[in-house]
């Protein structure tokens, strides 16, 4: 994950990517989907204001429980603070 300070108090913007390494374009399309929902249902809250954020999505997304993506995700928002 990558985090760039804006200098602005405008709302969080958020990017995803994930590489051919992961699959073809259906598996990553599924990954992006996984981790939007999880930042939109879970982890909106721990982002900062005036920040960009770059998920980089992994085959792992795809195998681990939906809990267990929410709270590693939010643990690693909080981290960038």
């Amino acid at each position: 994950m990558e985090v760039l300070d804006r200098g602005d108090d405008h709302a969080p913007r958020v990017g995803f990517t994930v590489t051919k390494k992961v699959g073809n374009s259906v598996v990553r399309n599924r990954v992006r989907r996984r981790l939007r929902e999880a930042v939109r249902t879970h982890a909106a809250g721990d982002m900062a204001s005036g920040h960009d954020y770059v998920i980089v999505g992994r085959e792992d997304v795809l195998t681990a429980r939906f809990e267990q993506l929410t709270a590693e995700l939010s643990r690693r928002l909080r981290g960038t603070r």
